[in-house]
């Protein structure tokens, strides 16, 4: 997906719960996936500046049942795993259990 323009800031709006038809009528969700997607197209751009393909590892705006933006990152496994390496590599000595 790099190098496809703008398209691949596009993201759908996913809201966590959705496909279960579980909105609360009064809570704003859009607003909190907008500072979601803000974020989430951040970490795009940094995942494409680190030699990613958005197709491997992308983040993903959404929210949660009470309209709170949350980012997902989603990928394949190794692409994953590539990931953590460049996190422990600029965080010595800071890594533990999971």
């Amino acid at each position: 997906m790099a190098g496809a323009g703008e398209g691949w800031l596009g993201d759908g709006l996913d809201i966590a719960g959705a496909d279960c038809g579980l909105w609360v009528p009064g809570i704003d969700y859009m607003s909190g996936w907008r500072g979601a997607r803000e974020a989430a197209d951040q970490l795009n751009r940094a995942f494409l500046g680190a030699g990613f393909e958005l197709s491997q590892l992308r983040a993903v705006a959404s929210t949660n049942e009470d309209g709170r933006g949350v980012v997902r990152v989603t990928g394949w496994p190794d692409a994953a795993e590539r990931l953590a390496v460049l996190l422990e590599a600029v965080t010595p000595g800071r890594g533990g259990a999971a």
